[in-house]
């Protein structure tokens, strides 16, 4: 995912939660037997289904669901917040196949994905995205309303107000070491600019167009008197660790963690953590530190494509992404779910998964929509000629 590997950013994220920004609609009635519902009058299409009572219940959409048989999704890496098991576990639960295209494209090339193949049957039908991603395509009317039956269990700050994309998982921005090949993992950006780690530090992606480069350079700027509405320090950061040579343009993934290729890495901590847990068999001695100078937290957004070719099916596995299984799964891969708060409140977390959560200092906070909007801008300006 991302590259998202990237993929492209509020309360408490640990044993609390994580908040960001900031979903309803009406659809016209059809006969039921149009849409799986139950009852004439009560369901709708899959289509402009707005929530599970569209279709007359869960168990109404479950059928519809796996009367379509298929969902397609994209940029969605196995590796990647422990989405292999979350599709294994749908797959299982339901009979619905995965076809799973592209793991390692970015948040932009799903958004691209989405416009050129409108209408066809290879589209993806759900996304996951990061938040500027999200509200970008939002505001270009490319996603569907829908209001999951976790709905109002979700942070208002963590969901758009019209449905059409809320926020799932997420983690803080963290700095990955090889151990054994480094003699002194970094603690801090700051750390990073030593000459002892020239050639050595990675980002996972073009923060263009990943997720999580994006928020590397976010944290980079807070560590460097910048702000949510200043980007520039974390650009200029940048450009100054490639004249040092320290940052290489290697995007980092679990194969070149494995192969010592970027035995720096700054990406997300339940991906970091992840890579300890991978590779430790293969004599990998991953080491994750979240630099206390540049503490950057951000979620990932999920989305239904507005012209899904499995409609039913693309809502269905919103449902499961947003019960307490899809929950704890992410949680099982380091991620911090959205419905953290209220799982601990009603006992449905798995306490195990929280207490292995890397460690943080601290509450963070989070960009407003027009501080994204013009972080994004500024990169796509400057981002280039700076690492260049």
């Amino acid at each position: 995912m991302l590259s998202t590997p990237a993929r492209g950013a509020a309360a408490l994220l640990g044993a609390a939660v994580l908040a960001t920004l900031t979903a309803c609609g009406a659809a016209p009635e059809e006969p039921a037997d149009q849409a799986g519902g139950k009852g004439a009058g009560v369901a709708v299409k899959a289509n402009v289904a707005t929530s599970a009572a569209d279709f007359g219940g869960l168990e109404a959409l479950v059928k519809q669901a796996e009367k379509e048989g298929e969902l397609h999704v994209i940029a969605l890496p196995p590796d990647w917040a422990n989405y292999g098991e979350v599709i294994k576990a749908f797959e299982a639960k339901y009979k619905i196949k995965i076809k799973s295209e592209n793991p390692d494209a970015s948040s932009s090339d799903e958004i691209a994905a989405v416009k050129s193949r409108k209408g066809q049957d290879r589209a993806p039908d759900v996304l996951d995205l990061g938040i500027a991603f999200a509200r970008s395509g939002a505001e270009e009317g490319l996603f569907a309303p829908y209001k999951v039956t976790a709905w109002d269990k979700i942070p208002a700050a963590q969901k758009d107000a019209d449905a059409r994309w809320y926020n799932d998982y997420g983690g803080y921005v963290s700095i990955g070491c090889d151990a054994k090949r480094i003699k002194n993992c970094p603690q801090t950006f700051a750390d990073l600019l030593k000459p002892e780690y020239k050639g050595k530090v990675a980002l996972n992606g073009n923060p263009t167009k990943s997720g999580s480069a994006f928020g590397g350079v976010y944290a980079a700027a807070l560590a460097n008197k910048g702000s949510f509405a200043d980007i520039q320090p974390g650009i200029d950061f940048f450009g100054k660790l490639k004249k040092s040579g320290n940052f290489i343009p290697v995007e980092s993934t679990p194969a070149t963690v494995e192969k010592g290729e970027t035995p720096i890495s700054i990406d997300w901590d339940y991906l970091n953590a992840g890579y300890a847990d991978q590779f430790k068999s293969k004599g990998v001695d991953w080491k994750v530190a979240i630099p206390s100078d540049g503490v950057y937290a951000q979620f990932y957004s999920q989305a239904v494509n507005k012209d899904a070719p499995h409609p039913a099916a693309a809502r269905l596995w919103m449902e499961y992404l947003y019960s307490p299984e899809g929950q704890n799964l992410w949680l099982k891969g380091y991620a911090r779910p959205v419905l953290l708060p209220s799982m601990t409140e009603d006992g449905t977390v798995d306490q195990n998964f929280v207490a292995k959560l890397p460690k943080v200092a601290g509450t963070p906070s989070f960009p407003a929509s027009a501080e994204l909007d013009q972080a994004k801008a500024t990169l796509a300006e400057k981002w280039d000629k700076a690492v260049s």
